[in-house]
């Protein structure tokens, strides 16, 4: 597995993963996957990153996307990450978030945040063991598909970046 930079060319394998991700019904609110446009507007333009098998075919991939137009949360991101069906369970999200990590960190993000539905006790796992910590929940925060959901967030502050 190597991580790679997620370009325009990774678009149709990322979104497909996306797109498996929405259909489990726990992992966005969202109910369909945008075009290559939309997304790439709505996620920063560095911190964006791909996992590759030996067969060059994209296993998951991780994007952070800003939390405010405001120059004060510059510092500031909300993490996606996205793993294949298949591929889920075997370490490739731990992979994914340990280098999104560490390339936020080198663009100087001192806070990342996630949401999570509840449900999506992989997800919080996941971001638990990477060093995030739960600071809350929200309840009956949006609707999907007609039912309220629950989320949980969670944020992880950089060691380095932004430091006393």
């Amino acid at each position: 597995m190597t991580i790679q930079p997620l370009s325009a060319a990774h678009w149709p394998a990322v979104r497909a993963i996306y797109e498996q991700g929405i259909a489990t019904g726990n992992a966005t609110f969202e109910t369909q996957a945008p075009g290559w446009d939309a997304w790439d507007r709505a996620h920063l333009p560095h911190s964006r990153l791909v996992a590759v098998d030996d067969t060059d075919t994209v296993q998951g991939w991780a994007a952070l996307s800003p939390v405010s137009s405001r120059c004060v949360y510059g510092g500031v991101a909300e993490v996606s990450i996205y793993i294949a069906a298949g591929a889920r369970g075997q370490g490739v999200g731990r992979q994914l978030l340990q280098n999104l990590i560490a390339e936020s960190e080198a663009q100087g993000i001192w806070t990342l945040q996630a949401g999570t539905f509840e449900e999506n006790t992989a997800s919080i796992g996941l971001h638990t063991r990477a060093g995030f910590r739960i600071i809350g929940h929200r309840e009956r925060i949006g609707q999907h598909h007609g039912v309220w959901r629950n989320t949980v967030q969670m944020e992880r502050r950089s060691a380095t970046v932004g430091a006393m």
